[in-house]
């Protein structure tokens, strides 16, 4: 297809922030995982879809299914809705106390916060 940029399971995006390898990143209603460690201003891939280990609210327990969403300000994982950037659902569960959990990224823009 002539009009075709690229398949769109990662994109190249400037760091607002010092980011590492494997750390979620949050760009406005875009939410991926970094491919590489970038600084500020440097161009870093994001993968958008795919299934990670992230960093959680280590006093959740969840539930295989259950939606997850990112603090736009930290980029921790949290089931509260409401502020927060969707990035997809767990798919193992996990229990209170744990700092990671198993996600599975939705590889779209979440739609506007609650």
């Amino acid at each position: 297809m002539k009009n075709s940029i690229q398949r769109g399971h990662s994109l190249a995006i400037i760091a607002a922030a010092a980011v590492e390898s494997g750390q979620l990143v949050v760009a406005g209603r875009m939410v991926g995982v970094a491919g590489a460690d970038a600084d500020a201003g440097d161009q870093v891939e994001i993968h958008l879809e795919g299934v990670y280990e992230l960093t959680k609210t280590p006093t959740q327990a969840w539930s295989v299914g259950t939606l997850v969403y990112a603090v736009p300000a930290t980029g921790v994982l949290t089931t509260a809705a409401s502020g927060n950037v969707l990035v997809g659902v767990a798919v193992e569960a996990t229990v209170n106390p744990s700092a990671t959990g198993i996600v599975r990224l939705n590889g779209s823009f979440s739609p506007a916060a609650a």
